[in-house]
């Protein structure tokens, strides 16, 4: 990255977007020192130029973002991040800056924006295993329970789909889904680090 052009204060704009949905996360600043750190890293690190100082992306909140790849303009005066969010990118709670933060407006704009969401509140119900949660069951059960469940509803979109039943296609596929983010959770596997060996594949 020695060719990025910096401005007069020693700054370069840097746009941030989800590597798996393509979504535009948010726009921020990066001096060399930001740069450098993002490289070496591999966590996003901008210049805040109203505290006058480096911060790092989620130090704070937890909403870190791992840097996949780094690229810049044509015009080598603008950097481009892609990134795997592990939460919001915006101080709102919301997904992303350049949007509202209603349930609406991100599911408008990306559609696969729940399974994050709900990959999100399964993680958090097995840091504080609510009583009477069926997730907090599933992880209180145990990985030959969870195993079981992921099994029987895979067998239940197979009669779905031999029945011909939109309507409980949807349901089961829905479930299955489910059932599958709590395996991920259970192993400890991000739901980005499959959709990273799905695009992975695709390449190929």
């Amino acid at each position: 990255m020695t060719n990025v052009q910096f401005n007069e204060n020693g700054l370069v704009p840097a746009i941030v977007q989800d590597a798996q949905t393509k979504e535009v996360l948010t726009l921020a600043y990066m001096n060399q020192e930001a740069l450098d750190l993002t490289i070496e890293t591999k966590e996003s690190w901008f210049y805040s130029r109203s505290r006058k100082e480096l911060w790092n992306k989620g130090a704070t909140s937890g909403n870190k973002q791992e840097v996949i790849e780094i690229r810049y303009d044509c015009d080598q005066d603008a950097v481009l991040l892609f990134v795997n969010p592990k939460g919001p990118a915006c101080h709102t709670g919301a997904v992303s800056c350049f949007k509202g933060d209603s349930e609406n407006d991100r599911n408008t704009s990306n559609p696969f924006a729940i399974l994050e969401s709900l990959e999100k509140t399964i993680s958090n119900r097995k840091k504080e295993m609510p009583e009477g949660a069926y997730t907090t069951y599933l992880f209180t059960e145990g990985i030959d329970k969870i195993l079981k469940k992921v099994g029987e509803e895979a067998s239940e979109v197979i009669i779905a789909a031999k029945n011909e039943d939109q309507t409980e296609m949807h349901w089961e596929v829905a479930d299955l889904f489910y059932h599958l983010l709590v395996l991920l959770e259970e192993k400890n596997i991000p739901l980005a680090a499959i959709m990273n060996t799905l695009e992975q594949r695709h390449k190929d």
